[in-house]
């Protein structure tokens, strides 16, 4: 931890395991007996329950949002810029909860958790997940947690995802949802990308079929490249541009004494890599990726999105960056379209930035002055709405 804690810090956080013995049910047509989910929460949950916020994480992210986990950590959370005492995501005025993910690899049940029916790591065996079923079981801990409806439901990239299908699986238990950075579903370039991640992981022989646990090894090769290439399509080629260049980390070109050259964005992925893969599972990362793959919010609604969003009761919040090229601007335009036409109230906006879609975690003014202002009016507005209003609000 810094020498001296920001005043804005939630300071050393403790994360807690919530155990559910209730089987749920998953859209795959499977079932886990039981489970459980790893969260952390940051504020106070007011008398009334009112004002809780449920953020869903991305791809690579998990519960510990904000803070830190002890005197000695170096790193806070994945969005500690955001959440915290009179941060965007206010902590002196809500009551802020963060799971990791059922399927993921820091707690929660997952391929790297035992099969009570074999006594050995689920690995591949591990049932493939939905976005639906991490909302389910998101309800299920709302339920723990004595919440009926969440103030607001916050994600980007992949957490966006989740935020959407909770406005419409849950439409009574949320009063805003805010969608930063995310898509209705994937393109195809999309779904490549993530295919090609997933072949490095399986090409790497320390991967034995998904069984590396019960072969006590480890596809960190896999695993390190597979990282690599996501964390390409996450940073825009201005931003990789300004912060590398073609400048060495190592070697020279001069005449005559030549030695091999390393460029530091080589570097710089692999150490990304090399970091990443020591920190995470890789069927989980499969299994992730495929989630992603998978999800495409108007498919049960006759592909039509204006369809979907016509379950929603809840209002909109929806920001896109210029930069970010893996989910455009344009997707969030399209998420805006379908609101506007099943006439749910939405405000939207696109930031600059030239930081890709690494933006949605990194500091940016303009960014948090509108999460500020929007998260600000569910002060304002601590009961549900009401659901008559038939045109939108202005888009900012």
């Amino acid at each position: 931890m810094p020498d001296i804690i920001p005043e804005n810090s939630i300071g050393i956080i403790v994360p807690e395991t919530i155990n559910f013995d209730e089987p749920l049910e998953l859209a795959c047509g499977r079932a886990l007996v039981s489970y459980q989910l790893v969260i952390e929460t940051y504020g106070e949950l007011n008398s009334d329950k009112s004002n809780a916020i449920l953020i869903c994480h991305a791809l690579s992210g998990y519960h510990h949002a904000a803070g830190y986990h002890s005197e000695d950590d170096q790193k806070p959370g994945w969005w500690n810029n955001h959440i915290g005492p009179g941060k965007p995501i206010d902590t002196n005025q809500f009551f802020v909860v963060c799971p990791n993910n059922l399927g993921g690899c820091h707690g929660s049940t997952g391929p790297s958790s035992i099969n009570p029916e074999t006594n050995e790591a689920w690995g591949v065996n591990f049932p493939p997940l939905r976005a639906r079923d991490w909302v389910n079981s998101q309800a299920r801990l709302a339920d723990k947690l004595g919440i009926n409806q969440w103030a607001a439901v916050i994600g980007g990239s992949l957490g966006g995802m989740q935020a959407m299908r909770w406005a419409l699986e849950f439409p009574d238990r949320v009063r805003h949802v805010v969608v930063i950075a995310a898509a209705m579903k994937l393109s195809a370039q999309n779904i490549a990308f993530n295919e090609m991640a997933r072949n490095a992981i399986k090409s790497d022989p320390d991967f034995k079929n998904g069984s590396f646990i019960k072969e006590n090894t480890q596809p960190r090769n896999g695993l390190a490249l597979a990282r690599m290439i996501g964390h390409i399509t996450y940073l825009s080629d201005e931003e990789m541009g300004n912060k590398f260049g073609r400048t060495l980390s190592a070697g020279s070109f001069q005449q005559g004494q030549y030695t091999p050259v390393e460029f530091q964005v080589e570097s710089y992925l692999r150490h990304k890599g090399d970091t990443f893969s020591e920190n995470f599972d890789a069927n989980t990362y499969i299994l992730m990726t495929k989630v992603l793959d998978y999800f495409d919010l108007a498919r049960e609604y006759d592909n039509d999105p204006v369809k979907a969003f016509s379950h929603a009761k809840c209002d909109f919040l929806i920001v896109s960056f210029l930069s970010d090229w893996r989910f455009s601007s344009e997707r969030s335009e399209e998420i805006v379209s379908a609101l506007i036409d099943a006439k749910k109230n939405v405000s939207y906006a696109a930031i600059t930035s030239d930081l890709g879609h690494d933006a949605f975690l990194l500091r940016n003014e303009r960014y948090e002055k509108i999460l500020a202002a929007y998260m600000s009016r569910l002060l304002k507005d601590p009961e549900k709405p009401k659901h008559s209003v038939n045109t939108p609000e202005a888009v900012l």
